[in-house]
């Protein structure tokens, strides 16, 4: 499975972003791009541990076993993946170059993760490996949405 913290991946995604503009149409889901471009920025703030956001319910039921699925195979996540209150972004337009500029930097950043562990709020407890994958498909799930 690919992984953030591979360099090469890494810097196919930032490619991918970087081809993003205000044209890109969403294929699935109510984000449009500026509003994508925040939430994935706001969702590496969360890997970085600069936001917190609260456990779901639900979460705390299955989060671990559908983690485990999740790392099972390279599948990429399904449309339309519910999202923490926290990452949902509901002013419609923003500075998309800042945004952009941003979300990269804290790609960056968080190559280098060095906490012990991260709290994600649906999955629990994950481990750094676990991180990275995730971030892949995040990443890539958001690109995909905008046809990058």
């Amino acid at each position: 499975m690919k992984t953030v913290f591979d360099k090469a991946t890494k810097e196919e995604l930032i490619g991918r972003i970087n081809s993003l503009d205000e044209t890109c149409v969403p294929q699935w889901g109510k984000m449009n791009v500026s509003q994508m471009l925040k939430h994935c920025r706001l969702w590496e703030e969360m890997i970085a541990g600069k936001i917190e956001c609260k456990r779901s319910f639900p979460g705390r039921l299955i989060g671990k076993l559908v983690l485990k699925t999740f790392m099972k195979d390279g599948k990429p996540l399904q449309k339309n993946t519910p999202s923490a209150p926290e990452l949902i972004v509901n002013e419609s337009q923003g500075d998309m170059a800042a945004e952009k500029a941003k979300w990269i930097a804290l790609m960056e950043e968080n190559a280098h993760y060095s906490r012990p562990f991260l709290m994600h709020p649906f999955f629990g407890k994950m481990t750094k490996e676990q991180v990275g994958y995730l971030a892949y498909k995040h990443t890539d799930h958001h690109l995909r949405q905008f046809n990058r």
